[in-house]
Formats: structure tokens, C-alpha cells, sequence
């Protein structure tokens, strides 16, 4: 007799995926700075989750440091000048290619038929400094597929990064960045196992 192995795993698609930063200007000159919103253009990384053992569920994200880029309307001087500040100074991305996040722990709670509330704790890896980190997601599964959505927030300064500032201060960057995220994942096909 046959048996398939249930399919948990779950591998994430940026392509149909949005995942945005969003940077506040702050100080004396913030009217007239740009609020930039960074676009996370490519991450890879896998879901461990099964509806049926929400408790067993984890996550591990990797995004490459110069995916990170200005999206939205900024005109193209602006965009080169903010992508040239947030890869040289901010990120450093030369010293820190990747920015990577693995769960510890995912309490999960359902709320509906697929629809489940997900509390994610684990450790966020940026520019060289690892941090717990904690991101609540809704997520929805449906048959192969996997989205979740959420927002949560980064401090720059807990991640050892200076905080941009122009014009003697006038202008500068606030400590708290916002990330919004809807992100799709298609699960991963295993080989059919035999039980005898």
C-alpha cells in the first residue's frame, strides 16, 4: 500500500511577493526630504508548515544587501544618490552581503478555514549584528500555496548603523524603519514514499 508524504514545505516566490521598507525623514528640513520607500527586489528562503501541526512551523529568509532599491517616485538623480548612501553607509554592503532572518519559534493560531494568525520570533541578521526579532503575519494556505502578510518594525541603531543625516542635521533619517510585506510561497514537491 502507498502512501504520499505530506507536502510542509513551502519555497518563497518574490516574483508575484511584495516586500517594501518604508525610511522617515526626521529634523528641522523634513518637510522637504524624501520619505523614500526601499523595494526589497530579491530573497529566497523556505516555510516549514503544516495546517494540520501549525506548533512544528519555521522560517528562514535571505535577502542579498544590493537587492535593496528605491521604489516609487523619485526622480532617477534622487534615486541614484539615496541607493548610493543606503549601500555604501547604511547597509555596507560589501561587508555585509546578506541580511537574514531564522525563526526560533512560530506560535500559530487558526481563525478561520485556512486562515491562520502567526506570531514569528527568531534572529535577525543585519549588517553584522544579530538581533530577536519579531514579526506577526496573517497567513493564508490554500492547497500548494502559502501567503502571509504583515508589517513590523526595524531599529537601525540596534543593528550597529548610523543614522543618515544632511545639511548639519536639518535633515535626517529616523531610527525606526517599516516593513510591510505580502509574500507568496509555493510548496515544494517531495517523492511519494512506499509504506509497506
Amino acid at each position: 500500500m502507498e502512501e504520499t508524504q505530506k507536502i510542509s514545505t513551502y519555497r518563497l516566490d518574490p516574483r508575484p511577493s511584495r516586500f517594501t521598507i518604508r525610511v522617515t525623514a526626521a529634523g528641522l528640513l523634513s518637510a522637504f526630504g524624501h520619505n523614500p520607500l526601499i523595494g526589497v527586489g530579491s530573497f529566497t528562503g523556505e516555510v516549514q508548515f503544516d495546517p494540520a501541526s501549525p506548533a512544528s512551523a519555521s522560517v528562514k529568509v535571505q535577502i542579498p544587501s544590493r537587492s535593496l532599491e528605491v521604489a516609487g517616485d523619485v526622480n532617477e538623480k534622487d534615486r541614484r544618490e539615496i541607493e548610493q548612501i543606503m549601500q555604501g553607509q547604511v547597509l555596507e554592503s560589501d561587508s555585509y552581503p546578506v541580511i537574514e532572518f531564522q525563526s526560533s519559534e512560530v506560535k500559530v493560531t487558526s481563525i478561520g478555514s485556512g486562515q491562520f494568525r502567526a506570531e514569528i520570533s527568531g534572529e535577525l541578521s543585519l549588517h553584522g549584528v544579530t538581533h530577536q526579532q519579531t514579526v506577526v503575519a496573517r497567513v493564508t494556505a490554500s492547497g500548494d500555496r502559502l501567503r502571509a502578510s504583515g508589517e513590523f518594525s526595524v531599529y537601525q541603531t540596534e543593528f550597529g548603523i548610523q543614522l543618515v543625516t544632511v545639511a548639519g542635521g536639518a535633515l535626517r533619517v529616523k531610527d525606526e524603519l517599516k516593513a510591510s510585506f505580502e509574500i507568496l510561497a509555493s510548496a515544494v514537491r517531495a517523492q511519494d514514499t512506499a509504506a509497506a
